[in-house]
């Protein structure tokens, strides 16, 4: 029978794999967006920093913040990789969201699973297009090799999931291939690949939660217990191998929001999602709705009644609106 051994948790925003000088590169794109998702409410730029004004964040986007920030990500992440490399799963299932890359708004399904031979993480047609954006190009790096990389898949496991989850009342879209022009898999797991695995990807099932699009994006419950019955399936399986589960995503962004991330710490600490449900769905929307991949990861772990250890929490402000990435990483273990 397989048995989980290792449970991760890790932030994967484009910040982590920017150079902390370049943060600002985003921050033109924070000014044209009208639609920032904070608390209840939706704000344009200017607004924002009127509503926060009390917070000061000139403060925390100085060069000496963002150096410390991005060097306190950094080792956490380094220490992550080390954590996995010293427990050396055989294979590994990720549970991430996508963001148009495997999808476009003429399909999104609520649950996903991928099952293909391979996973091919390389520059395709609508990779160099993307990079279009600004901050986008220079992250890249951190999620695609420059040479690029094919990765084992699982598609036994994968099915499996498929089917268990099905029987278990979730309509899973089965997927084996990306559609024409993708080159690489969605950046939530090729961060996964590159910093947690360090090139070195085991055999693994990227498991897919649509967290951003409505009007079916699943509820915090509903993605508890979406982990809970992964990890019954593998668990069941019949051969004999080491399971490492991973959440990847989080915390709030791309308004940073500390006391909805105290909550999310909470959680992961108590192993109860009574306090995330309580928050109420509208606080999980645009970066923040990823919190959810790991809300999936922490009902696994609660069933194993593991203990989390809270490598780091790194409020990464890039902006006087509060604008940036709210980064953390956790591993769990019996």
């Amino acid at each position: 029978m397989a048995e989980i051994v290792l449970g991760i948790g890790t932030s994967h925003g484009p910040m982590l794999t920017t150079p902390w000088e370049q943060w600002d590169q985003r921050v033109n794109f924070d000014k044209r967006f009208t639609q920032h998702a904070f608390k209840d409410g939706t704000y344009n730029f200017d607004q924002l920093v009127k509503l926060r004004a009390d917070k000061h964040f000139e403060t925390e986007i100085t060069r000496e913040k963002w150096k410390s920030r991005y060097e306190e990500c950094q080792s956490a992440i380094s220490r992550l990789a080390d954590v996995w490399a010293r427990v050396k799963p055989d294979a590994a299932v990720i549970i991430g969201n996508d963001q148009m890359e495997l999808f476009t708004d003429a399909a999104i399904p609520a649950f996903s699973v991928y099952w293909g031979e391979t996973i091919e993480n390389r520059m395709g047609a609508e990779e160099e297009a993307g990079n279009r954006a600004p901050g986008v190009a220079v992250a890249q790096a951190g999620r695609i090799p420059p040479e690029g990389a094919t990765y084992p898949g699982f598609p036994a496991l994968g099915r499996r999931i498929i089917e268990d989850l099905t029987d278990a009342g979730y309509d899973v879209a089965s997927l084996k291939r990306y559609r024409p022009g993708r080159g690489a898999i969605p950046h939530a797991y090729g961060f996964v690949y590159r910093k947690i695995m360090r090139d070195q990807a085991v055999p693994s099932v990227p498991v897919v939660i649509n967290t951003f699009y409505p009007p079916n994006t699943p509820k915090v419950r509903r993605c508890w217990d979406f982990g809970r019955t992964i990890l019954k399936t593998v668990q069941a399986w019949p051969e004999k191998m080491r399971v490492a589960l991973i959440g990847s995503g989080g915390l709030t962004h791309f308004v940073i929001d500390e006391e909805v991330d105290r909550v999310v710490l909470d959680a992961i600490r108590s192993g109860n999602a009574a306090g995330l449900e309580a928050l109420g769905e509208p606080i999980f929307r645009e970066g923040t709705s990823e919190v959810k991949n790991w809300v999936a990861l922490m009902g696994a772990m609660s069933d194993l009644k593991w203990k989390a250890e809270i490598e780091a929490y790194v409020p990464c402000y890039r902006s006087l609106a509060g604008t940036g990435n709210a980064m953390a990483f956790v591993h769990w273990h019996a």
